[in-house]
């Protein structure tokens, strides 16, 4: 038995292909795991709707990936761009390296924490006193290459919120304190979460999240039924629940490999990019981050369904999730932003689904 099966047989997580309804959360968290370049999920919902009960499961989705063993960044072994500057210099140095693998890893990060925990600290006196940096690695050391989750991510301090997305936006953390500087490698994917009750997130914070999904409560009552007793059999006997999914975890985790490799080959026809810039621009998008994720939005759901080549139903599965968060307010219109975005994609692709 491995590490990972005691860990969870001691905090069993509920399987993900077990959860009923909310596709869009479960669309985007699964295409940001095919190309973390996306940007990130902004999942906005009412309280009790499963978004962390979701965040969780995706975990047990996770491909592993291969570390240097030891190394509190996860650093990879083969790319520069996310190995920390002790590891590079051990390969410039021609040093062995231990290598490991271990499953990709997610990051909780608490409401109350401080920007030390965040982003980590320098040990002034001791890099004075002994010559060396002294770096306590913080969260986003811990986060590198893995998922970073903030539960309730409206309610955290804007400040902090703004150093998260630009560690996210350029992969690296920069920790400067007395003239000492030191930078990481933080490449994570961001999933945030929040309840709209309880304040939007401001607008150009909100637009550094690739995508937005919005989640509501069940009202079907065959299905609010199914959910409930899902749960009941979950809390009962957890490891035999989660014996029951077994089978449809492990398709969906080779699914999402083989996806990842498959992404590097899958094309996205000229006219069809230009005709997604059409709809960013009638919809009055600021800049060029809603162009670029609905193109990477849609090669990662080509990749997801093994195929090489984008088609119009890919782009109008995910371009709602990319680019409502983008539209200007306007608190006279009553057509929510996501069927605007629907509506404009039906008149430029002249498409009827």
């Amino acid at each position: 038995m491995s590490n990972t099966d005691t860990l969870e047989q001691s905090r069993p997580i509920f399987p993900f292909t077990a959860i009923v309804g909310q596709e869009e959360m479960k669309l985007s968290l699964i295409l940001n795991v095919i190309d973390p370049k996306i940007g990130g999920v902004m999942i906005m919902g009412d309280r009790g709707t499963g978004k962390s009960t979701t965040v969780r499961a995706l975990v047990d989705l996770l491909p592993e990936i291969k570390v240097v063993a030891n190394d509190p960044f996860n650093s990879d072994p083969n790319d520069p761009e996310l190995m920390s500057e002790e590891v590079r210099e051990k390969i410039q140095q021609n040093q062995p390296l231990e290598i490991t693998t271990k499953k990709i890893s997610m990051v909780d990060l608490p409401l109350g924490a401080t920007e030390d925990r965040v982003c980590g600290t320098i040990d002034i006196e001791k890099a004075l006193t002994e010559g060396i940096k002294a770096f306590e690695p913080g969260l986003l050391a811990k986060a590198n290459r893995g998922i970073l989750y903030v539960d309730e991510v409206n309610l955290l301090d804007d400040h902090l919120v703004d150093v998260l997305l630009d560690s996210a936006a350029s992969g690296w953390n920069t920790v400067e304190r007395e003239g000492i500087s030191i930078s990481h490698p933080a490449r994570f994917i961001l999933v945030g979460s929040g309840n709209p009750e309880e304040g939007e997130l401001r607008p150009q914070l909100l637009d550094r999240f690739g995508m937005h999904a919005q989640i509501g409560t069940v009202k079907e009552p065959d299905l609010r039924v199914k959910i409930v007793e899902q749960r009941a059999s979950f809390d009962e006997s957890p490891l035999d629940f989660r014996k029951n999914y077994q089978d449809s975890q492990d398709e969906l985790t080779n699914k999402l490999s083989q996806a990842r490799l498959l992404l590097k080959t899958v094309e996205i026809d000229y006219d069809y990019r230009v005709k997604i810039s059409q709809i960013c621009s009638e919809l009055n998008v600021d800049g060029l981050r809603g162009d670029i994720v609905t193109n990477r939005a849609s090669k990662a759901i080509a990749a997801f369904e093994g195929r090489t080549k984008v088609t119009p139903q890919d782009i109008f599965r995910v371009i709602p999730l990319c680019l409502r968060h983008r539209l200007r307010k306007d608190p006279l219109e009553s057509i929510d932003s996501g069927d605007k975005v629907r509506e404009t994609f039906k008149k430029v692709f002249g498409y009827q689904n």
